[in-house]
């Protein structure tokens, strides 16, 4: 097995690549474009591209591990196709069967007055929804026994309909799962052909219809994962693992048995390795902006460590696996530019992606997008990817100019009003992962990756009030290097609700949780284990709880007034009060949690000779700012530490390009990242 480690993010335009040699610490990366009919085309071209670029090696015996970033998983759901849970089924306990039905009774954000709100469709239609008789209650003794002639006649039901894919969630199995094990193999026995998914293996945690919705969408995206992995495993011939939202890896083979895991796959990559690079660089906070093709993806890294949260969304569906907290927002470089009703100018969320693409693509593509925009303004060369990928100047420049005659405006105001929706929509989501969270955005700088991530940096710079944005080097595969930094992660839950539990429960829930992520590690190879304990714990009475870490070692009555202050600390900084101290406000357990995690080494980041003499740019173009005028270019492989670039300019590179507008600096540091900051 040889020392090279590869990489693999597939995004909506471009699939990015990053191979690390760690004998020799050489980074090599590339791109291709994506190939949305078949990823794993795409994917494989990424993989022969860069072992030629590495010493011109294609043999896949050279690779000692391959690791893919991919939203495969979640695609069907997230683009809310009609067929796109047309083969899902659902079974749950006799009397709840209108549990999806009935669902919250919030309302989404973006409506004043539920009256002016319909409830979507449901992820699995009540026609598709059967119930099996069989009871438990919230500690898990046995109700009623289960009803094995009922659960037969269900999955007869379902095979006779040809659904495929079946979700069970059973009331309280999360405090017993046995029922639901007998229904899997009442399943297997009527009905071979069906992939299961149940809610006590996706999430062994209470709050039915939320952990209803979860083992549905993973038994929705079972099929195709498995379809995917299986495929890629076979055009590969050997094994690779796949980026979780969680902030870890798994193997391919574990993968397809819990494929939810995998939602936001490429953008918490993305969010891991720019928290390594502006740590590395000395920013452990900040905040991430991965701006792809068709979406920009944000996050906030505090003390080094990504913010998680159990509270996401697939689309429209709560899902409450752990992920990375990262809020994803349709402006990316292939949002397209469309005129509303009421003669205004809108961009995105649709998006031009990989084929057709933007106009200037020439691939067919007729609506103007974002990249179109830049391309005419100057900002972006005549082509990407250091000229593999030649772009067509004459045709975005008349797309726009079409635009433009339907709006009654130049040319010049409509590509820059298009460019400012998107600096808008990309720093509205910025405000809804830091302000809403209650964190200042001026106290954080901003790392800019992904292809078009840095493009818009000076003007959220403007917007925002940041104090610098930061381009880190072949930030358009930072998505893709990140999955090289990440450790194997899985996430362990058991819900156990009490205002007083004994130490000794708490030690053997603890313990069996310890042992199923042991069990998982020594699956994947490692004989080295680390665990992460946490705790769920909330003010008796209240409805949400809040997670804390909790202490490794003993647990005793010390152990758990520590982790009984800590959640009071958070507590009082997430809301502004707490009860320390207070009889009259119990400190309720409800959730203990436990990561298991198998560690890998890192690859380091290589500091950047000084640089002693003025940057020379490489050429001169028209470029738009406030005006048209002639602009220097600057080759962004020939700046060493130290050296600053002023606006106007432009530095290009392979990957991506960043306009530096007037009135604002650019100064390489010592690990070769470009830290923009304003003048004014």
């Amino acid at each position: 097995m040889g020392s090279v480690r590869i990489g693999i993010d597939t995004g909506g335009t471009f699939t990015d690549v990053v191979l690390v040699d760690e004998q020799t610490g050489e980074i090599v990366t590339t791109k291709t474009p994506s190939t949305p009919a078949n990823p794993a085309d795409g994917f494989m071209a990424g993989v022969h591209k860069v072992l030629d670029r590495h010493q011109g090696i294609d043999d896949l015996a050279e690779v000692a591990a391959i690791v893919h970033g991919t939203t495969v998983a979640t695609n069907q759901l997230l683009e809310d196709r009609p067929d796109g849970t047309s083969h899902l089924g659902f079974v749950t306990t006799e009397g709840f069967e209108f549990i999806l039905e009935i669902a919250r009774q919030s309302v989404p954000d973006s409506y004043g007055n539920s009256y002016f709100w319909v409830k979507p469709s449901r992820i699995v239609p009540v026609q598709r929804v059967k119930t099996v008789g069989g009871r438990l209650d919230h500690l898990g003794r046995e109700v009623r026994p289960f009803d094995e002639e009922q659960a037969a006649e269900v999955a007869r039901w379902f095979r006779d309909r040809g659904v495929t894919a079946i979700g069970v969630c059973f009331l309280h199995s999360y405090a017993n799962p046995g029922h639901e094990r007998r229904m899997r193999e009442v399943i297997a026995r009527e009905h071979p052909e069906a992939v299961v998914s149940l809610s006590s293996d996706v999430l062994r945690e209470y709050r039915e219809y939320e952990r209803s919705v979860t083992t549905l969408v993973d038994a929705a995206v079972k099929p195709i994962m498995r379809r995917y992995i299986g495929s890629l495993s076979d055009r590969l011939g050997r094994s690779f693992s796949v980026m979780k939202s969680n902030g870890g890896v798994l193997s391919a083979a574990e993968v397809v048995h819990q494929p939810i895991t995998t939602v936001l796959s490429g953008p918490a990559a993305g969010a891991l390795g720019a928290a390594l690079i502006a740590g590395t660089a000395g920013h452990p906070s900040v905040i991430t902006l991965d701006g792809g093709g068709t979406s920009t993806d944000v996050a906030v890294v505090v003390d080094g460590e990504p913010s998680q949260t159990t509270e996401g969304n697939i689309g429209r569906y709560p899902c409450k696996i752990p992920m990375i907290d990262i809020v994803t927002v349709g402006a990316g470089g292939g949002s397209i530019a469309w005129i509303s009703p009421e003669g205004t100018l809108k961009v995105g969320p649709k998006s031009a992606g990989a084929d057709p693409g933007p106009i200037c693509y020439g691939k067919g593509g007729t609506e103007v997008t974002v990249t179109d925009a830049h391309v005419f303004l100057g900002r972006v060369p005549p082509h990407l990817l250091g000229g593999e990928i030649p772009l067509d100047a004459s045709a975005a420049k008349a797309g726009i100019e079409t635009l433009a005659g339907k709006l009654g405006l130049t040319p010049e105001r409509c590509a820059t009003g298009i460019l400012e929706i998107s600096a808008f929509n990309q720093s509205n989501a910025i405000r809804q992962i830091t302000v809403k969270r209650g964190l200042d955005v001026r106290d954080f700088p901003m790392i800019a990756f992904g292809g078009s991530g840095p493009l818009l940096a000076c003007r959220l710079i403007d917007v925002l009030g940041l104090r610098a944005a930061i381009i880190p080097p072949n930030p358009g595969n930072v998505s893709a290097f990140g999955l090289l930094t990440v450790d194997v992660k899985n996430d362990y839950v058991r819900t156990h609700v009490s205002r007083n539990p004994s130490a000794e429960v708490l030690e053997q829930i603890f313990a069996e949780l310890e042992d199923e992520a042991a069990a998982a590690l020594d699956r994947e190879g490692f004989s080295g284990h680390v665990y992460a304990r946490s705790a769920d714990l909330r003010y008796y009475g209240q409805a949400y709880e809040v997670r804390v870490p909790a202490p490794d070692g003993r647990i005793d009555d010390a152990w758990r007034a520590a982790v009984a202050d800590r959640f009071h600390e958070a507590h009082h900084k997430l809301y502004g009060y707490g009860y320390r101290g207070d009889p009259r406000h119990a400190v309720e357990w409800v959730n203990l949690r436990v990561s298991g995690i198998g560690p890998i080494i890192r690859p380091a980041i290589a500091r950047l000779p000084h640089q002693a003499d003025e940057p020379s740019p490489v050429a001169t173009r028209d470029v738009f700012f406030e005006r048209w005028s002639r602009t220097v270019v600057y080759r962004r492989g020939d700046l060493g530490a130290g050296a600053v670039v002023t606006g106007p300019a432009v530095i290009e590179e392979y990957g991506s390009t960043i306009p530096v507008h007037p009135g604002f600096t650019a100064t390489v540091d010592e690990y070769g990242n470009l830290v923009v900051v304003s003048d004014r």
